[in-house]
């Protein structure tokens, strides 16, 4: 769950910087996509972290 939310505030995040800087269609989706990637990494960390900490 918190992988997906990651993604969906990545894809939110990198549209929106990308509409700011006057960028085109395919400049909000190539943001919005890398930032979603990056963000689903970083959500993918923390649920390990937490399934690791609550586990031991």
């Amino acid at each position: 769950m918190i992988v997906i939310a990651a993604a969906v505030s990545g894809a939110l995040i990198g549209g929106y910087t990308a509409h700011k800087r006057d960028g085109n269609r395919l400049d909000i989706a190539q943001y919005a996509t890398g930032y979603a990637l990056a963000f689903v990494v970083v959500g993918l960390i923390i649920t390990v972290l937490i399934d690791r900490i609550l586990s031991a």
